[in-house]
């Protein structure tokens, strides 16, 4: 076959081996079986000596023989090859998808993965105007589709919690992915896999990112010295930071709680000037993160917060973070860098970061979006179901400490 061919097959399966796995059941005969069946074939032996040296009735080998052989030579020779082909074809049980039969469900899925992003009044955020899906492979550096966004996990789960009396509206993760993926399926568009995290058409690996280290890290401010409480996230209010970079030197800043896995999106729009013929020689940074321009917009938003959620702040090594003494003046709270290389000490804001990712593309201006569409992405984001969390949303663990921390005070005045 011609590689276009094979690769258009590969692509109908969803980029998964569809053959059968390679030990399977005891009674039925397995590829090494009928490796040797071959080979004492090749030597002449009969049925019965062939059934008596690998263990099994005469009739299955027989049976065997005549059912598998090679069909396209004058005499019926055995290949395990082709054999175990055979075996593989007969053993498929075709099977209406579960999506496909279920109305109900496949609309639950379709909406959790497809669904408008809505401001805090209800509103529709329509996000970028994006090219028709071309089924080729995921869109790289350019604006994608803004959704609800709900992984299968998510959407499997979240169903125990949304229908627990239920039984027909239960569905796994890996029937949602073939339903995306898997051709045959067809319970759900091809074309809602550019709703899933990486918009892939095909599941490969991801790749990871790397990060560089800068000389404005003191070591008062290490992550070592960071208190020790930060690490088991039993205590709220420590949260992790760092920024989305576009195109034309744009950015949007991240903010991250540990604990509830909250996230808010610093609106970070470029400063008067930028790219002027005027602009000042060794003047300050325009681009909407210099050090000066990102303490103050970080300090605003994060004193938004009660004081008893901002005990600390967990950063990498950016230079927009410069100003991070003024910034702990201004504020109160203690800012540490991590380690130069080392992105999983602040797991949980990459892990958020690669999510925003499904909103703010690289290689896209990420300055267009105003301070309300941000919060609207912030809220989607902070409306989905966590497993950590045991499958709460951010925003509902978030309020349950916020309603700890006010019944504390309230005893504490009685």
């Amino acid at each position: 076959m011609s590689g276009p061919v094979g690769f258009r097959w590969f692509r109908h399966a969803g980029g998964v081996n569809p053959c059968l796995p390679p030990t399977v059941s005891g009674r039925y005969l397995s590829f090494a079986d009928r490796e040797n069946i071959a080979l004492l074939r090749a030597r002449g032996a009969g049925v019965r000596e062939i059934a008596r040296q690998i263990g099994r009735d005469p009739s299955t080998i027989s049976r065997e023989l005549l059912r598998n052989a090679s069909t396209r030579t004058y005499n019926l020779d055995y290949k395990a090859s082709v054999a175990q082909w055979h075996a593989e074809r007969r053993a498929r049980r075709p099977k209406v998808a579960k999506l496909a039969t279920n109305e109900r469900l496949r609309d639950y899925v379709q909406q959790r993965l497809s669904g408008e992003v809505r401001g805090p009044d209800g509103s529709t955020i329509l996000g970028p105007s994006v090219p028709k899906w071309n089924g080729k492979g995921k869109p790289h550096r350019a604006d994608r589709r803004w959704v609800q966004g709900w992984s299968p996990q998510q959407i499997a789960n979240r169903l125990k919690a949304d229908f627990p009396d239920d039984e027909s509206m239960r569905i796994s993760h890996e029937a949602i992915y073939q339903a995306l993926y898997v051709q045959s399926r067809g319970a759900l568009k091809r074309e809602l896999v550019a709703c899933l995290r990486t918009g892939r058409a095909l599941r490969v690996p991801r790749a990871r990112s790397k990060q560089k280290a800068w000389a404005h890290v003191t070591p008062d401010v290490l992550i070592s010295e960071r208190p020790a409480e930060v690490e088991d996230r039993a205590v709220p209010g420590h949260w992790e930071g760092d920024l989305l970079i576009g195109l034309e030197r744009s950015a949007i800043g991240t903010l991250v709680e540990r604990t509830t896995r909250f996230t808010m999106l610093i609106h970070l729009p470029r400063e008067e000037g930028y790219r002027h013929k005027h602009t000042v020689k060794n003047g300050p940074a325009l681009a909407g993160y210099g050090a000066i321009t990102m303490k103050n917009a970080l300090a605003a938003k994060i004193t938004t917060l009660p004081e008893q959620l901002r005990r600390s702040l967990t950063w990498d090594r950016g230079k927009e973070m410069s100003a991070h003494a003024q910034f702990q003046i201004e504020t109160g709270v203690p800012v540490f860098f991590a380690d130069p290389n080392s992105p999983w000490q602040r797991g949980t804001n990459e892990n958020t970061n690669g999510l925003l990712r499904q909103y703010f593309p690289k290689g896209t201006d990420l300055s267009r979006w105003s301070a309300e569409e941000l919060e609207a992405v912030a809220r989607t984001l902070n409306n989905r179901p966590r497993e950590t969390l045991g499958w709460k949303t951010p925003a509902e663990a978030l309020n349950e400490q916020i309603e700890s921390i006010e019944q504390a005070g309230v005893a504490t005045i009685d």
